[in-house]
């Protein structure tokens, strides 16, 4: 085990809890927000499946080293280790009201398979496994409540509820900054992207570009 460092902030709430907005935030408080680290995906870093708490905590590290503050996948399943290795750290459980999570991940990871799907919830995706997420999401929520409980570094926002500076400053003893809080990766922003004209030439062009290749 490294030694002790310098306390950081994690986000531990699933992803599409709001975490990307929770990062956003963070960096307009001033601190370095790295947001997600990613797994096995091809801009990101692999490990060898399965994937397991202490393999990606060897790579985690490192990440760890580079910014004050993280949120999104891995972290949230990382609590207890992350607890242990960087004391006096602040912990934020982002929450969601269950359907409409259940419903967003669906919407935006569909039946694509994924090894990081499978360490969290023991599925490969999450179309057609929806059951399943919701008893890991609802699980995962009460298990660091419990683990936190009664400690002062420990914060539970739910941002669709109206959560937003006032709990979040208070809590990091940061003042309040006059810009509105942010609302980051909205589905409904991501897919009126997708609709644009230069993003439909753009995928067209791939999909040219793909099909010549086939053929050579």
């Amino acid at each position: 085990m490294p030694l002790p460092t310098a306390p950081k902030i994690f986000g531990v709430g699933f992803q599409k809890t709001g975490t990307s907005s929770l990062n956003e935030a963070l960096a307009m408080l001033g601190y370095t927000a790295t947001g997600g680290l990613r797994l096995n995906h091809p801009k990101g870093v692999f490990i060898a499946p399965p994937l397991t708490n202490g393999k990606i905590m060897d790579v985690a590290r490192a990440r760890v080293a580079q910014a004050d503050a993280h949120t999104d996948n891995p972290w949230p399943l990382l609590y207890r280790e992350l607890d242990t290795e960087y004391p006096g750290s602040k912990f934020i459980l982002t929450v969601r009201d269950i359907d409409r999570w259940s419903h967003s991940m669906v919407r935006h990871f569909a039946d694509t398979p994924s090894d990081v799907m499978q360490w969290i919830y023991g599925v490969p995706y999450a179309k057609g496994n929806e059951t399943r997420c919701r008893e890991v999401y609802a699980a995962h929520n009460e298990a660091v409540r419990n683990y936190f409980a009664g400690r002062a570094d420990f914060l539970e926002i739910d941002l669709e509820r109206g959560a937003s500076w006032k709990e979040l400053c208070a809590f990091l003893g940061r003042p309040v900054p006059t810009q509105p809080f942010p609302h980051s990766n909205r589905a409904e922003d991501r897919e009126r992207k997708a609709r644009s004209p230069l993003r439909r030439l753009k995928t067209a062009l791939k999909a040219i570009f793909a099909a010549s290749s086939a053929t050579r």
